[in-house]
């Protein structure tokens, strides 16, 4: 496992989800209802995200969002900087990014990133609510991944998954002290 010193994170279904539903479905329902005419106001962060981050932060664990949107690049990074600052969670990020809508958009964004900072592979890790989208892409470019557990994610033995956000500490380095 090794202690971890960058995180990845997928958006919907991972930090923040509809207040509504919860993980109980896909979170993208609420981009799809056209009742809904501002979905931002239909979701909320995950229980233990904020704090969670706090505690990445502390550990200085660098974090960065990885997530995908159904519009275009552009609009799309647009949104995802839009649901990060609605949370205020910008300083908990040192990079947020849309990435593009086929599976393998994620892995190829995560090789970049721990290129850029000449970071290894057995020192990140993928945190997702989704297989296809956020568990496979990391494992495939060889970097562990972590499943929030969902009742629209069939359990699978085979993956890794974590009850809720908070138990991703588990995979990372215990609080520096303040000797240092």
């Amino acid at each position: 496992m090794g202690h971890k010193k960058i995180i990845f994170f997928d958006g919907d279904g991972t930090l923040w989800f509809p207040k509504k539903t919860k993980h109980t479905i896909k979170p993208h329902w609420v981009y799809k209802d056209s009742s809904i005419k501002n979905p931002l106001e239909h979701l909320v962060l995950v229980p233990g995200a904020l704090k969670t981050l706090q505690e990445l932060q502390k550990r200085k664990i660098l974090c960065v969002v990885l997530s995908t949107h159904p519009t275009s690049l552009a609009n799309a990074q647009k949104v995802l900087e839009k649901k990060v600052s609605y949370f205020k969670l910008q300083k908990y990020f040192i990079e947020i990014y849309a990435t593009e809508e086929y599976l393998e958009s994620k892995g190829e964004h995560i090789s970049s990133i721990l290129s850029k900072y000449k970071m290894p592979k057995a020192s990140a890790l993928m945190v997702g609510d989704n297989y296809s989208w956020d568990y496979k892409p990391a494992k495939k470019v060889g970097v562990e991944a972590v499943l929030i557990e969902s009742d629209y994610m069939k359990k699978d033995k085979r993956l890794t998954t974590v009850r809720n956000i908070e138990n991703i500490l588990d995979f990372c380095n215990p609080r520096a002290s303040n000797s240092e």
